[in-house]
């Protein structure tokens, strides 16, 4: 019993490991805005359409969305100051 919990840590740990490796930002910061500020930013924009994805990376917002002439627009956001970078 004592190997399978153990197998089953190591595992886990190295599982784990290259995500936090790969990103050391995992997280907004604490003085964040919240994402939803960031979202209704982008809705105000010039013939916005729809938002199609939102991803955390390397410390920043990046949200693609398309226009009303189908065009795909990605901008990526500032977490602090919500501001596009």
């Amino acid at each position: 019993m004592f190997r399978l919990v153990l197998a089953t840590g190591v595992v886990v740990l190295f599982f784990d490991e290259p995500a936090l490796a790969a990103d050391g930002s995992l997280l907004p910061p604490q003085n964040a805005r919240k994402l939803s500020e960031i979202i209704a930013k982008v809705e105000q924009r010039d013939d916005f359409r729809y938002v199609d994805e939102v991803a955390w990376d390397s410390g920043a917002y990046t949200v693609t969305y398309y226009t009303t002439d189908k065009a795909k627009v990605e901008i990526t956001y500032d977490p602090v100051t919500a501001e596009p970078k």
